[in-house]
């Protein structure tokens, strides 16, 4: 009885270390992380691909009320998983920090920069008192310097660089379709066929072209630039095509 209050004390201190060096509360935050629909990013060498699931759990529903991909920059975007009213707080900050540097410097910000600049303030949630981490991931994706980059962010504060990386639920399933099918010779029209079967994966069925938010940025333009339902729809319908044919 003892050692399940001690254990309640550690759970509910987000400021407490547990005797295992755990922070229960940052571990929760990640498993709210994956009870969310999943995002999926790739980067190649012509630009960077950000697609999510946005399935609604209603035909009532405005497919277009539901945002998982954002415009942090021209030249950024960002993909979430988890609570989607975290992820807006922390794309506003990300958009704040842009235009800061725009103004401040005139010039845009480094995607990496940007990202460090989210992380520092995620990881300040987790030593707060009366505070609690941000119950999202993130996968923020632009062009720095003519060269496209992805990056991942965690409830921790930790940010990772990927080439491309899933986050949210099936995280397991979908990264590993990524590793068997991925490689890096892989143009924006690829990676915006790879990124669909990946969120495929878990399911019976290719997913309908409404059900998924698709971006890109690529290094010819450096803007980022939502890709149509209608293009969806005839990129999909080509690999369905060669599926049957098989």
């Amino acid at each position: 009885m003892q050692g399940q209050s001690q254990q309640q004390a550690y759970d509910r201190g987000i400021t407490i270390f547990s005797p295992d060096g755990r922070l229960y509360q940052v571990e929760y935050a990640r498993e709210a992380v994956k009870r969310g629909t999943a995002s999926v990013g790739l980067r190649t060498p012509d630009g960077v691909v950000l697609a999510a699931n946005r399935r609604v759990s209603s035909p009532l529903m405005e497919r277009s009320s539901v945002e998982k991909i954002h415009k942090a920059d021209d030249h950024v975007g960002v993909a979430s998983a988890g609570h989607v009213a975290d992820a807006r707080q922390l794309v506003d900050l990300a958009r704040r920090r842009a235009q800061g540097e725009q103004l401040r410097y005139g010039q845009q910000i480094g995607v990496e920069t940007l990202t460090r600049s989210i992380t520092d303030h995620i990881q300040e949630y987790t030593q707060t008192g009366g505070a609690r981490p941000f119950g999202v991931a993130l996968l923020v994706g632009g062009i720095d310097d003519g060269e496209p980059k992805l990056f991942e962010t965690d409830p921790s504060g930790t940010d990772y660089e990927w080439q491309a990386a899933a986050i949210g639920g099936d995280r397991d399933v979908i990264q590993g379709y990524l590793e068997d099918n991925y490689h890096e010779e892989l143009d924006v029209d690829g990676g915006i066929e790879l990124a669909v079967r990946a969120l495929s994966e878990p399911e019976d069925e290719v997913v309908a072209a409404e059900d998924v938010d698709v971006a890109t940025i690529t290094t010819d333009d450096e803007a980022f630039s939502s890709v149509s339902v209608d293009r969806l729809d005839s990129i999909i319908a080509e690999f369905d095509a060669e599926e049957t044919d098989e």
